[in-house]
């Protein structure tokens, strides 16, 4: 049996998000998708999906970035194609709908009608045989006529779009979860949160769902953790600095006056407050590079990735510039060895705190990948956030690593997104505008061992085991020396 035509209609955010995140959903619900159509400048992207109407409703139903689906109809250049279009591809499917409820929708991208005209288009598919009652609120049958109008159209004063679609509403995207995560009404953030929206996206791409493991090594307040277990996973977490893991340490009354309970101000009141508790793992103060998580190298014991733990990863690394990256190790072991006399002394005391040294991001990217190579089970996924560009302006590529392939890349530019409000100073504004113009998600997933060759994987690791000179934070990351150094340029 063949797929369905089926129009889904995006929210015009995240561009480079909307189709990898459809992708990604087809692959947690089993259902067969073919790109037919599809422009980033506007949010229609027709495709060939699965072949029944719940499939393709399932489809959607977790989508971000998706508001809704429809059965295709056809499309034209003018209306009077797009009726001929209806007229030749819908005719066969009218009757099974015909003594349905109906409602008619006008959405006009980048353009507007009057109500006039809008209820002429309306009037104009008198020809479909829709005997039931009209329904505003609760119809059975919910029909769309899309219009594709020139970017600024109103001002123009055009009067005509560029493409018309139309078709029959299958089912709705998860938009609505947005708000409901929404950090503002979360007990417990910091300065580096991820915003709910990415954070729900993020967590599609790696196919979290029920009876699936997933791992976040730099946890922080648990963005990626409560966006998991949100879609039914078992979320797991750990941080260097335990003090992300514990909570802000708030007092009773600053907790009060928010209309807090104590303890609510840590990650695990999110998880609480979103009655999500039970799908908490746990979270433990631990650094990736020293990690207690047992790991399975390449082709262990001839179990690979069947006996691995972790179904995805995702995180957001520090790039060092908000948050200083650091790893446990002294800074120089040499000049300092009572430092180490006294790690080795003081191992097992509950007040001991360890030593902390700068570390380089591009090294963690490294540590990020062969660490889950031997935690995540065959085809699982790993998802991270970093920066596009380096100190110069040039664009970092996305990490390899023989045990992985990219699944996809998606590109969020600040400016765009709402990162450089209008107050911005103008130092500030052109400084994030070239250095910092976009971050990227990159998104891979892992290769069982029986498809990688070992000579490769050592090659790998000897490239990956290269020395990163210096012992400063500036040092040991050009991202964040050339990210203060274009203010302090700007300023003077």
């Amino acid at each position: 049996m063949s797929g369905l035509l089926l129009l889904v209609r995006f929210s015009q955010a995240h561009e480079t998000f909307r189709v990898p995140e459809l992708q990604a959903l087809a692959e947690v619900e089993k259902v067969p998708v073919t790109i037919v159509s599809y422009s980033s400048q506007v949010p229609f992207c027709i495709i060939t999906g699965p072949p029944d109407q719940d499939a393709a409703a399932r489809l959607v139903r977790r989508s971000i970035l998706t508001r809704a689906i429809f059965e295709y109809w056809g499309s034209g250049d003018s209306l009077h194609d797009l009726h001929e279009a209806v007229k030749a591809r819908s005719a066969r499917l009218w009757e099974q709908v015909a003594d349905d409820s109906w409602k008619f929708n006008i959405d006009s991208f980048q353009g507007n009608r009057s109500n006039a005209s809008r209820r002429d288009i309306i009037n104009s598919f008198g020809y479909l045989p829709l005997r039931g009652p009209i329904s505003m609120k609760d119809p059975v049958q919910e029909y769309t006529v899309f219009e594709e109008w020139p970017s600024d159209s109103p001002r123009l004063a055009i009067h005509s779009p560029d493409r018309f679609h139309f078709g029959r509403l299958l089912g709705r995207g998860a938009r609505d979860m947005v708000a409901r995560f929404d950090l503002k009404k979360r007990p417990y953030i910091s300065t580096t949160s991820m915003d709910s929206e990415l954070a729900l996206v993020t967590a599609n791409m790696v196919l979290a769902a029920p009876g699936r493991l997933f791992y976040d090594p730099f946890v922080g307040t648990g963005s990626f953790p409560v966006a998991c277990s949100a879609f039914g996973a078992l979320s797991w977490g750990s941080d260097i600095d335990g003090r992300a893991v514990r909570g802000s340490g708030a007092d009773a009354r600053a907790e009060a006056k928010r209309g807090l309970v104590k303890g609510e101000k840590t990650l695990y009141g999110n998880f609480k407050h979103y009655g999500i508790l039970d799908r908490l793992g746990d979270v433990f103060t631990a650094d990736l590079t020293n990690s207690p998580l047992r790991r399975l190298s390449f082709g262990s014991a001839g179990l690979g990735g069947r006996a691995r733990l972790f179904d995805g990863i995702v995180c957001d690394p520090p790039y060092g510039v908000r948050e200083g990256l650091v790893v446990l190790g002294c800074r120089d072991p040499q000049a300092r060895p009572w430092v180490v006399e006294a790690g080795h002394d003081r191992l097992k005391d509950p007040n001991f705190v360890p030593p902390k040294r700068p570390y380089s991001f591009l090294a963690m990217l490294d540590d990020i990948l062969h660490f889950a190579s031997e935690t995540l089970v065959d085809g699982g996924r790993l998802s991270f956030w970093m920066p596009t560009a380096n100190d110069e302006d040039q664009e970092i590529p996305p990490p390899t690593h023989p045990c992985f392939e990219p699944v996809a890349i998606c590109v969020q530019p600040f400016n765009k997104c709402g990162l450089l409000p209008p107050s911005t100073a103008p130092n500030v504004r052109r400084a994030k505008s070239s250095l910092l113009g976009s971050r990227r998600l990159i998104t891979y997933r892992k290769l069982p061992d029986q498809s990688v060759a070992a000579p490769e994987l050592e090659s790998w690791k000897a490239a990956a085991a290269r020395q990163h000179v210096g012992t400063t934070a500036d040092e040991l990351n050009p991202f964040r020396k050339g990210y203060f150094n274009k203010f302090q340029t700007d300023t003077s």
